[in-house]
């Protein structure tokens, strides 16, 4: 097994400048392909240590590529830096307080701006390893916008920009650390557009047709649609475009968008078709045109046991989170403003191995069975990436144990030393397993093996539409 025990003053000397970017990022706190100043952190940061970069490219202006490395196996690396909207939070707080500098704005709220800094730091120690050995092989960088509601790596992966990678290693930030061992739904978001017509709603409803009751009875014809879809598929929706702010009026536009979930691709695809005819149903009760805009989809994941196998023995090799009794007390503080409900999911969607493990930070390993795969109620445009290359993933501890994503409680503890300790933690055990798999041809080979296996014979299909628009006019 390849050890770091070469790379530690690496990691000594530039883990500090990688903490700094990723608090910078997480001040910035940019959405969705508006991440122009984080990628140009990530960027020129790579471009001055002697990476190759391309930016922008899949025709997106926020993401990019920058590999170093000569011959050999090509080993990408995920870099996410994008945040959530309506999330702002003041650093370190312990009550939900928006931060004074900037309110009502965004905030980090799955931890992206440390997942893009430690694949950069990851993808600096591997270059530094092929300087210091000559060892044939690649390292590349991705830079990877809108992971949150944008599916990024989908259009990357459309745009066939994972093709020649032997394999793909990410990460993502947590409440606990080990590999990630869940499939995850395929999703397909889209805007349904009514359109009817104005009236005065006093005088001559009659003589309108209105697009907010085309809006309201699509919802409600969904809500019954429930009870006969998969158990395991998710609907969500949001009112984007109400019709205005006069009752008086009857309501000639509205707008819905759906974001429809389920096990596996072609299900996600059956489930939209049946929305799709939910609202021409909902248009033709109301006398309203209905145009649907596809905005993004993704995959379910497929994970690779062969890949897992690896990384979990680089993590078991690296040990436990290296915390003090600070992180311990900040972790203590932070996990006291949390429900009961928080810690028992945390247990419950994680593996019953952590249910009820009692303590406010998790530092150990959580066991890893590779006859286990669990499934996670949520998506990830690595799932993308996971159908083109054999691609592995591991949580880290960068939180509170039970931290619930997509949280105020996540944002505020997006700059504590825990989060920077499991960050570069993360980056090591992301260096490692590409070093190993640098030097492991026949485990590539029997990664990619699997990979086909899993894919059952089935070539990669994008579920975006080859005409389907980078949804860039849209936050």
């Amino acid at each position: 097994m390849q050890t770091l025990d070469h790379l530690r003053p690496f990691f000594d000397q530039h883990a500090p400048r990688l903490t700094a970017v990723a608090d910078q990022i997480w001040s910035l706190a940019e959405l969705r392909y508006a991440e122009e100043t984080s990628a140009r952190l990530h960027a020129d940061g790579l471009a001055a240590a002697g990476f190759r970069v391309q930016q922008p490219v899949a025709g997106i202006p926020t993401a990019f590529t920058a590999e170093a490395g000569e011959g050999g196996p090509v080993i990408g690396l995920l870099g996410e830096y994008d945040a959530l909207s309506g999330l702002n939070q003041q650093s370190g707080a312990l009550q939900c307080m928006p931060s004074a500098d900037s309110p009502g704005l965004n905030g980090h709220g799955c931890g992206h701006h440390l997942l893009g800094a430690a694949a950069h730091l990851a993808a600096l120690a591997v270059q530094e390893h092929l300087r210091q050995t000559g060892q044939p092989g690649r390292v590349r960088f991705y830079g990877c916008p809108a992971e949150e509601g944008g599916s990024g790596k989908t259009f990357m992966a459309r745009d066939g920009l994972f093709d020649d990678l032997d394999a793909a290693l990410t990460w993502h930030p947590a409440s606990h650390t080990g590999i990630f061992d869940q499939s995850t739904l395929a999703n397909i978001q889209a805007r349904f557009v009514f359109k009817g017509r104005a009236a005065h709603a006093a005088n001559s409803p009659h003589l309108g047709r209105s697009a907010l009751d085309a809006v309201e009875l699509m919802n409600v014809g969904v809500n019954y649609l429930r009870e006969h879809m998969p158990p395991s598929a998710r609907v969500h929706y949001a009112v984007t475009d109400s019709g205005g702010l006069s009752p008086n009026v009857v309501q000639a536009r509205a707008e819905v968008l759906y974001l429809v979930r389920a096990a596996r691709n072609h299900e996600a695809t059956e489930l939209y078709q049946r929305v799709q005819d939910v609202a021409r149903g909902a248009a033709l009760m109301t006398g309203c045109e209905m145009e649907v805009r596809f905005d993004k989809a993704c995959s379910n994941l497929l994970l690779n046991t062969t890949l897992n196998q690896v990384m979990h023995a680089q993590m078991q090799h690296l040990g436990r989170l290296p915390v003090g009794e600070a992180e311990r007390t900040q972790a203590r503080l932070h996990h006291a403003t949390l429900t009961a409900g928080d810690v028992e999911e945390a247990g419950r969607s994680l593996g019953s191995v952590l249910r009820g493990q009692g303590s406010e930070l998790f530092d150990g390993l959580r066991d890893y069975n590779p006859q286990r795969e669990d499934l996670l109620y949520g998506s990830t445009d690595v799932a993308d990436v996971s159908w083109v290359t054999p691609t592995a993933q591991a949580w880290v501890a960068c939180y509170a144990f039970g931290t619930p994503f997509h949280s105020w409680q996540m944002v505020s503890q997006g700059k504590n030393t825990l989060a920077h300790l499991g960050m570069v933690h993360a980056a090591k055990v992301m260096a490692a397993t590409a070093i190993e798999l640098l030097g492991r041809p026949e485990v590539l080979a029997a990664a990619r093996a699997e990979l086909l296996q899993r894919r059952e014979g089935k070539p990669y299909q994008c579920p975006i539409p080859a005409d389907a628009p980078l949804p860039l006019q849209r936050a």
